[in-house]
Order: structure tokens, then C-alpha cells, then sequence
């Protein structure tokens, strides 16, 4: 087990493939909210297990699970508006990437690295954050867990990225900050960076185990210059 990226040279990849909420763009914290405030109108209290729970799910499983768990009226439609509707703005508008996130991609593409994004966000929510911060067309592809039978709990989304880009998962080195993706990722052969995120944070010692390399933000591969690739 490596620590940091001080042997970032075993590192030759061709694509990138890229997480947002909490590796790209600063917004796990709103879905929090957003899941609180979802429940409390239906005055329920979120237990702390569930943000965990829900957290390698695509949209519509979260939905289900959502309405299993607390035993809702809701459908499945009707919650993914909901959840839709308090958080487009939110990702319109007040989302920001983390700290040298665009100053690393602007270096991956001046070295003519591929770059895909695999997330659990739809569409909707994904273009208007990366466009708002001026990054929705560094990507070569942009793939959904939503195009895929299974959400990150399994590797699915980073292969649908790598076949998207064209280029073999060994080839490709994921940047995510969830501990399940991580694994996911690694089990579907590609190399993978573990970025640090508050929610997380209990996890991190895992996630430094488990990862090939890891990073506190991105300025950390950037001092490595070329170094990952």
C-alpha cells in the first residue's frame, strides 16, 4: 500500500474517469439536507445509518429502498420529482468544484487524457454543475448509473465509462471518494485514487487501504505534475 501519491509513476493511464458529488464538486452535504428535509415533511427523523445506506444506489434505488424503509405512499416517480425538484436549483447554482479540481483536468487534457465522469446524478443535475462551473465540455463522455442495471456497489458504471471512451479498464484510473466504488472500481481492473470527503471521514483509514493512491484534494497531484501518468 502506497500512502499519498509519492509512487503516482505506476500510474500510466489513458482515461480518467471522474465521481462528482464529493470528488469533483463540493455536494454531499446538500443531499443531506435534501434527504432530511424530505423526510421531515413526512415527519420522520433520517437515521444516521440511512445516508450510508442509500449510498452506492442509483436515483430510482434509492427511491425504492426509501419507500420500503419508511413504508411510504410516495411512488417511485413522484419521490424522484420531489427529490428532483429541491435540488436542481441547488446544482444550478450554488455547487462549486473542490479545491485545483478544474487546474488538474485543465492538465489532464494538455495531455491529451480522456476524461469521463461515472455518477450516481442524473443528467439534469450533472450538466447544469459542471456547466455552471465551466467544465461540462472537458469531458470526452459523461456516463450515469442510471444507463446501468446496478448502482456503484458494483463496477458497472466505471466499465460503461471505459467502453465509452473506448479504452481498456486497465487503462483508466477512477477518482472516487466512496469506499464501495473504490472497491467496485478496482475489481473492474482499472486503477483507482481515493479523494478525501468529511462524509467519509470514518471510512478514510479503508479507503487509504484499499485505494492504489489517495489525495486530500487535488493540489496533491498537481505538485506531482505528470507524475500520474
Amino acid at each position: 500500500m502506497t500512502s499519498s501519491v509519492d509512487t503516482a509513476e505506476k500510474f500510466m493511464f489513458k482515461g480518467a474517469i471522474f465521481d462528482l458529488d464529493g470528488t469533483l464538486i463540493n455536494s454531499m452535504g446538500v443531499w443531506e439536507k435534501i434527504d432530511i428535509d424530505f423526510l421531515a415533511k413526512r415527519g420522520i427523523s433520517a437515521p444516521k445509518t440511512y445516508f450510508e445506506e442509500i449510498s452506492t444506489l442509483s436515483f430510482r434505488e434509492m427511491a425504492k429502498y426509501t419507500i420500503d424503509r419508511f413504508n411510504l405512499d410516495d411512488s417511485v416517480e413522484g419521490l424522484l420529482q420531489e427529490w428532483h425538484e429541491m435540488a436542481i436549483d441547488e446544482y444550478s447554482h450554488n455547487i462549486w468544484l473542490k479545491p485545483y479540481a478544474k487546474d488538474y483536468l485543465t492538465l489532464l487534457k494538455s495531455h491529451d487524457i480522456k476524461l469521463a465522469t461515472a455518477t450516481s446524478l442524473s443528467r439534469t443535475l450533472a450538466e447544469p454543475v459542471l456547466r455552471n462551473n465551466g467544465i461540462w465540455d472537458f469531458f470526452d463522455v459523461q456516463c450515469f448509473t442510471d444507463e446501468v442495471e446496478r448502482g456503484k456497489a458494483f463496477p458497472d458504471v466505471y466499465l460503461l465509462a471505459a467502453k465509452k471512451l473506448n479504452i481498456l479498464p486497465q487503462h483508466c484510473v477512477v477518482f472516487e471518494d466512496l469506499p464501495q466504488g473504490i472497491t467496485s472500481a478496482k475489481n473492474a481492473g482499472m486503477k483507482v485514487v481515493g479523494v478525501y470527503d468529511d462524509v467519509f471521514k470514518a471510512h478514510w483509514k479503508h479507503i487509504m487501504q484499499t485505494a492504489d493512491a489517495w489525495i486530500h484534494d487535488y493540489q496533491d497531484v498537481l505538485n506531482k505534475g505528470t507524475g500520474l501518468f
